[in-house]
């Protein structure tokens, strides 16, 4: 009997300590989503996984790419969590992803699947660019708002544009990269060259311009459509304006980071990702998400904003990243914010 006894009790401590080893599992998660949400991100998702402890490591998207960059041949992060498909394309090149199929990945629109099999990354959903227009400020000035991106090189405007510095951040990037496909390589360079002569500084946050805008201190921010929701909805005297030529946009992605000792779970998140709960909880700021279905319109947003998104080609924007963002900088960087 005691020896019996002596077997269960060495099994439930063997049980326990298993469980204790799981419960104390903790990955380091790198991202760009916005710092605002991530604690409510992690609560959802220990709702389902409570023995997982995710420890974010979040800045801009540039800031964050670069980072995995310079990490490369010693990696720290487990998992990438809400980084621009286009930076996710770049680490792929480069070897750093560890593909996986999440459980559901099927499930997902087709193009928010790498195209591998297996997959390196997989989407969470899209966000797009957007005009915050103040019009309170706008009135003082007697300015009116833009229709179009090209409307913003109109010499009223002098002064009175800041935008996100496409090195730092992913919306800035999409913005700069949008252009050249809309325009064509020449014209996007002429384009730029034109809206410089306006831009008072570019930032090195792609929600900040934005969030000068809601506040009064420029009359144009350049952004992208959650942030410019958010600050509508929390009273801001601004108009969304959504450019009449279509709008760049991106997608926030996951991957697993390859040589992670943590696979088993940082497997768990990526398959958590992708479910039905999960894109629910981005839908709370974000009009399209990967699963079809998902998605209810968000509130001063158009209901047709997907058809407004450019056919974006996110292989050329990856491939191209250096050369155009060497040439950005070379032009423009002289009126870009101080880093912090």
């Amino acid at each position: 009997m005691n020896q019996k006894k002596n077997f269960v009790l060495a099994a439930v401590a063997t049980m326990l300590l298993s469980s204790a080893a799981w419960a104390e599992t903790e990955l380091t998660v790198y991202t760009a989503i916005e710092a605002e949400d991530l604690k409510r991100y992690a609560e959802t998702f220990n709702q389902d996984h409570p023995d997982i402890k995710l420890n974010f490591i979040r800045d801009s998207t540039g800031v964050i790419t670069a980072k995995l960059l310079a990490e490369k041949d010693n990696p720290q992060a487990d998992v990438v969590w809400g980084l621009a498909a286009t930076s996710l394309l770049v680490l792929k090149s480069e070897g750093m992803l560890e593909a996986y199929a999440p459980k559901g990945a099927d499930q997902l629109k087709p193009n928010f699947v790498d195209t591998d099999t297996p997959p390196s990354w997989v989407g969470m959903d899209a966000w797009a660019a957007s005009i915050c227009f103040n019009t309170v400020e706008g009135g003082k000035l007697g300015l009116t708002a833009p229709k179009s991106w090209k409307d913003l090189t109109k010499p009223e405007y002098k002064g009175h544009v800041v935008m996100p510095n496409p090195a730092s951040s992913g919306t800035g990037y999409l913005d700069v990269s949008s252009w050249l496909q809309l325009f064509g390589e020449k014209d996007g360079w002429t384009y730029m060259d034109g809206l410089h002569q306006n831009v008072a500084a570019y930032t090195h946050s792609g929600s900040k311009p934005c969030k000068m805008a809601a506040a009064g201190e420029t009359v144009i921010g350049i952004s992208f459509e959650f942030r410019a929701a958010k600050s509508k909805a929390e009273g801001a005297p601004i108009d969304i304006i959504i450019p009449e030529e279509g709008i760049g946009w991106d997608m926030e992605a996951s991957a697993i980071v390859a040589g992670t000792a943590k696979e088993e779970a940082a497997k768990t998140l990526l398959d958590w990702s992708v479910s039905k709960k999960a894109n629910e909880m981005y839908n709370v700021g974000y009009a399209v998400v990967a699963m079809p279905g998902v998605a209810k319109p968000v509130p001063h947003l158009p209901a047709d904003i997907e058809g407004k998104m450019i056919k974006n080609d996110f292989e050329w924007a990856a491939n191209n990243r250096n050369t155009i963002l060497e040439e950005w900088t070379k032009r423009y960087d002289s009126k870009s914010e101080p880093k912090s």
